[in-house]
């Protein structure tokens, strides 16, 4: 080789070299986080062999005899399925719809504090109910809803003149229960992550709108909403992502475990989690986790790609 040719070589790798210095740091901070995502999220993928196979401990996992797909059998030939199904999709549905608008609806009216102090009062009691155990929200939930101690069976329903309500034996009223319990504890969240990317809009945008002179509704409608709509997007399509999925303790801890509510408590997930008590089926349970990621998978790839064909510039991928 030419020393002109060894001269290149050497003038050619001396950028990388100091590309690679420039970002060894950053690299060496990531990588912690990388080794947790890697260990929490992609190993126990591993796990994903249990749903085929007619676990026997005494041999081991991969020792086990091949089931095939029966362990998917007791979520689709169960007399069962049709509810639990039902309830998980139109639970998780309406809630969707319900988080994304009043989360962007109590988020515009938190920007609308402009005293730091009470801006981040309501920020703490907004968020502060997410943080809360769901153990406590079930007690909580209890000391209003029980018969005899209840605040609504001693205290309301007697101011109105009406007769106490056995709310842990009556199926009716856990839809609207439910859903005021989920959206107290969960919306928190939401609104602090709709407020931030208000709080980051460009304050030039709605000077410009006010000297033209836009109402408060127009600026909301024309500059808040479309220039957060890809925080809207992302959230929406990881909601949709785990619409298989139900908040385990508020559906199974809320309701006390009261067998008298199942037709409007029963989800997926409560479903298995007690033929896992009654059987002690590992598999079984491996199926369901399996067939609620490839659905939820399926869902957002499903949305996107109607997302992208509208605007491929709000499109996650």
């Amino acid at each position: 080789m030419s020393q002109a040719a060894t001269a290149r070589g050497i003038a050619k790798e001396a950028p990388q070299k100091r590309r690679f210095r420039k970002y060894l740091p950053l690299t060496i901070m990531v990588l912690p986080g990388v080794l947790y995502f890697l260990l929490n999220n992609y190993l126990p993928m591993f796990g994903l062999v249990i749903a085929f196979k007619d676990i026997d401990f005494s041999q081991g996992i991969l020792a086990s005899d091949w089931a095939g797909l029966q362990n998917f059998e007791y979520l689709f030939k169960t007399s069962d399925a049709y509810i639990i199904t039902r309830n998980t999709l139109l639970y998780n549905g309406a809630w969707i719809i319900l988080t994304a608008v009043s989360g962007i609806m109590l988020a515009v009216l938190l920007n609308e504090v402009r005293q730091r102090f009470f801006a981040r009062f309501y920020q703490s009691i907004i968020l502060l109910p997410h943080l809360i155990s769901i153990i406590i929200v079930a007690y909580l939930s209890y000391a209003m809803l029980s018969l005899d101690t209840g605040f609504i069976n001693t205290t309301i329903l007697p101011a109105l003149g009406i007769d106490k309500i056995m709310f842990y034996f009556e199926a009716k009223y856990w839809p609207f229960i439910l859903t005021v319990v989920h959206m107290w504890k969960g919306l928190g969240y939401s609104v602090i992550i709709y407020y931030a990317a208000i709080i980051g809009i460009d304050e030039e945008y709605y000077e410009a709108a006010r000297l033209d002179g836009a109402a408060k509704y127009q600026q909301i409608l024309y500059i808040t909403i479309p220039l957060i709509t890809p925080v809207i997007i992302m959230l929406t399509l990881l909601a949709i992502g785990r619409i298989f999925y139900s908040d385990f303790g508020l559906f199974y801890q809320i309701p006390m475990n009261s067998g008298a509510i199942y037709e409007t408590t029963n989800v997926i997930d409560t479903y298995v989690y007690r033929g896992l008590l009654g059987l002690g089926d590992i598999g079984m349970s491996a199926a369901a986790g399996f067939y609620q990621s490839i659905v939820g998978f399926i869902l957002v790839l499903t949305a996107n790609m109607i997302i992208r064909k509208f605007s491929r510039d709000n499109a996650m991928f």
